[in-house]
């Protein structure tokens, strides 16, 4: 069998930025073992019999990187009679109706799929050089190996499993912003933008995977591998560029995060042990005992940042980033990071944890909407693209979406357990930013980027909330610095040791302290890497992809042309309006 020199060693690798994200539990659950740990019991990071792990994150001793060819265009399949036919026809102008399987029945032994990718007993087979000669050698494949083959690529996951995975991969960081994003775009604009931004990311995800199917459903091959196949090698760069773009800026948010967190948690801590009580620093008629805010704090002490009993060792913009990268800096240098993975429960937790927090703290408020607050509701406020772009961030999860939903039993059902994922998110995100802006019981303005800002440190169930979510993000931050990490060096060396690990670990770490001291924004950080990343990954690709299968099957309409278009250029102007909002 021909082996044909690899154009491209992303076939190896899984694209599995997020934040997904959907920052607080993308890559931190069960999706995942998708991104990092695809479709095996044992680790693509530990040794096995056919492959070795990845060292540091190199990409060295890979059994079959250096066989693997250029992916041709989406095979066609054979006819009863043993014949190649025309790839599926479209049924409608617009809609891809795409019922093509990546398993095919070959029953002429002297004909091979040389570039069909199939599983077998958790090792990985690669079939080569199908563009070249598929008729000029002969391979003998028996039809019951192949059989068996297609039967054990079907993955044993059920369709409520995938639903709460991609639940649970898109909820992120971006939770606890939703409620300023409302405060920044109005009320009812607020709510109509999280429905509009729901529907519209729900639709390019499937478009993806309406995309992946037509090429034939196989295996190892995400956005990057599309976009290169469908339009050209430039596509497959600004695709990596920009989901390194997307893990760069969930490590930065999650550092100012983990900072706060580390921050108010030692404070509450130390202040238990030694006695201190500040429970009472500000008290007046308009400032209920445990709620804060900030904006209004400037000329008196502030008992969210300024804690005398520790003095200024302990600042939250000056020291503490630097003591959480001792703490963090010697996670980021283990060579195999399946010890985190061990975590991926304390996202479902923290994120149950944070709606339960939200749903008792609103009760207990009750409704806080006065007339002058009713009338202005349905008033646009000319920062409400701070909500877009916050949203582009939280609904993302189009650069692992393939390989999740990969993993469900039923491929048919792919469209309605996405939609229902996707309902679910919408609803969570209503019920934390809606439910918070309504109860609220100071002035809505006073809402903060990161809602646990606006409650004093003594607070039990913030005390708890911050502690859960500070150990949560502990374990995630190395799994996205480690995927991070192999992005960048794999697009510029195959093999790469210990000392360029450690020089890259320390880059990322002093970008994510300057961060941390200069632009402690959680919500400005989430809203321009949402509309940068969403620019491209959203709104973009998708569309250009799928217009591509239009025009394959020359089914391409003028309002299909326009609507695939308008999309890409939302994504602009959501982009550009980032740069024009002055409020933080």
């Amino acid at each position: 069998m021909h082996k044909l020199k690899n154009d491209w060693n992303s076939d190896t690798q899984r694209d599995s930025g997020s934040e997904s994200a959907p920052l607080l539990s993308s890559e931190s659950h069960t999706s995942m073992d998708f991104a990092i740990f695809p479709d095996s019991e044992t680790s693509d990071l530990e040794s096995t019999s056919t492959n070795k792990y990845f060292k540091y994150g190199s990409l060295e001793a890979s059994s079959f990187s250096s066989t693997v060819t250029v992916i041709p265009k989406r095979p066609p399949p054979l006819s009863q009679d043993h014949v190649l036919v025309t790839p599926l026809s479209l049924s409608t102008s617009c809609p891809l109706n795409v019922t093509q399987d990546s398993c095919y029945e070959i029953h002429n032994t002297d004909l091979i799929f040389h570039s069909e990718i199939y599983e077998a007993n958790n090792r990985q087979y690669v079939l080569n050089d199908f563009a070249s000669k598929y008729l000029s050698e002969s391979y003998s494949l028996k039809q019951e190996t192949i059989s068996s083959t297609c039967k054990d690529t079907k993955s044993k996951q059920s369709s409520l499993v995938t639903v709460f995975s991609i639940w649970n991969t898109i909820l992120g960081s971006s939770l606890l912003t939703i409620p300023w994003g409302i405060q920044m775009a109005g009320f009812f604009p607020g709510i109509i933008l999280v429905l509009v931004m729901s529907g519209l990311c729900l639709y390019t995800a499937y478009c993806l995977l309406v995309v992946h199917k037509y090429y034939g459903g196989y295996k190892g091959i995400e956005v990057i591998q599309l976009s290169r196949i469908y339009l050209n090698k430039w596509a497959e760069y600004i695709a990596k560029m920009f989901s390194i773009t997307v893990l760069l800026g969930a490590i930065i948010a999650y550092w100012v995060l983990m900072s706060n967190f580390l921050y108010n948690s030692v404070n509450f801590i130390h202040d238990s042990i030694v006695g201190t009580n500040q429970q009472s620093e500000i008290n007046n008629s308009s400032h209920p005992s445990e709620v804060l805010c900030p904006k209004e704090m400037t000329n008196i002490t502030n008992v969210i940042h300024d804690y005398n009993s520790l003095g200024p060792i302990w600042d939250l913009y000056r020291t503490v980033p630097l003591f959480l990268a001792l703490l963090i800096f010697p996670l980021l240098n283990f060579n195999n990071p399946t010890f985190f993975t061990k975590f991926n429960s304390l996202g479902t937790a923290s994120i149950m944890y944070l709606i339960v927090f939200v749903l008792i703290k609103s009760i207990s408020w009750g409704i806080n909407m006065d007339e002058t607050d009713w009338e202005n509701s349905w008033t646009v406020k000319s920062s409400f693209p701070a909500l877009s772009g916050t949203l582009a961030m939280s609904f993302f999860i189009h650069n692992i979406i393939i390989t999740v939903m990969q993993n469900n039993h039923d491929q048919s059902k792919n469209g309605r357990d996405l939609s229902i994922a996707y309902l679910l998110v919408m609803v969570t995100y209503m019920i934390v930013g809606v439910l918070f802006y309504v109860c609220f019981p100071l002035k809505k303005s006073c809402i903060e980027d990161n809602f646990l800002n606006n409650f004093q440190k003594w607070s039990g169930l913030t005390v708890g909330a911050r502690i859960v979510l500070l150990f949560q993000l502990l374990t995630v931050y190395p799994l996205l610095a480690y995927m991070l990490r192999m992005l960048l060096l794999s697009s510029i060396w195959k093999t790469f040791n210990i000392g360029c690990v450690i020089i890259v670990n320390v880059i990322l770490v002093s970008v994510c302290i300057l961060f941390a001291v200069f632009v402690p924004y959680i919500g400005t950080i989430i809203r321009y890497t949402g509309a940068l990343s969403g620019f491209i990954y959203v709104f973009t690709l998708p569309s250009l992809l799928y217009l591509a299968i239009l025009r394959q099957q020359k089914k391409m309409t003028v309002f299909c042309t326009l609507l695939h278009i308008s999309i890409p250029i939302f994504g602009f102007l959501n982009l550009l309006a980032q740069f024009f909002i002055t409020e933080s």
